[in-house]
């Protein structure tokens, strides 16, 4: 069964964005280079506008998601300051900084606490989502779900992470369960792919292998 992604909340997320942008300053987003929840001993929100980031779980670098579009992190760690995720940017990245406490305080002044209560639900669902796409399901259905959800991609960041990368940064399978899957997945022609391992297309996926 192919697992569904949750609707992602744009207004919301435009609404916040356009409130805080003008209390935030840019800052360098490097390549590769990983992002602290702090600055200067203060928590930070970050307005994420352009480029691609991605959440990492803290304990063993697993990659939870990977964002494309503009978007805002920082406001579950600003309530809950446990660090269990870390932030990184895959290419260089557009981003800009406030201090939590100047945070809340726009968000009070302008009333957007339904906006930050859309986006933590949609946090929540997309962490139960990701559950969902690796736990207690066999090797194949794990592979499967996330082929189908690299496909949706754009096409110059798949031809960027090969499929191997892709799959096995997000999950703790094997490099010779992957590459066996994928190599019948190839044979049986329901997967195109060009040297390196880089998705081309999906003809088809059978729910079972």
């Amino acid at each position: 069964m192919h697992i569904t992604q949750p609707v992602r909340p744009q207004e919301a997320i435009n609404r916040l964005l356009s409130a805080l942008e003008p209390h935030a300053t840019p800052m360098n987003a490097i390549a590769r280079k990983k992002i602290n929840w702090d600055y200067k001993g203060k928590p930070q929100l970050y307005l994420f506008m352009k480029g691609e980031i991605s959440m990492l779980r803290a304990s063993d670098g697993l990659l939870i998601v990977t964002v494309y579009d503009a978007h805002l992190f920082g406001i579950a760690e600003m309530m809950q300051p446990m660090r269990t995720h870390v932030l990184r940017a895959e290419v260089s990245s557009e981003l800009l900084r406030i201090d939590a406490e100047d945070a809340i305080q726009v968000l009070r002044e302008q009333n957007l606490w339904e906006e930050v209560t859309i986006l933590l639900s949609y946090h929540t669902a997309y962490l139960t989502y990701r559950d969902a796409l690796v736990l207690q399901q066999r090797t194949y259905s794990v592979i499967r779900n996330h082929l189908l959800e690299m496909i949706l991609l754009p096409e110059e960041t798949r031809m960027r992470t090969s499929m191997l990368d892709y799959i096995q940064d997000r999950t703790h399978l094997s490099r010779s369960s992957v590459l066996n899957v994928l190599s019948a997945l190839k044979k049986g022609k329901y997967i195109q792919f060009i040297r390196g391992g880089y998705l081309q297309h999906i003809e088809t996926l059978p729910e079972k292998f």
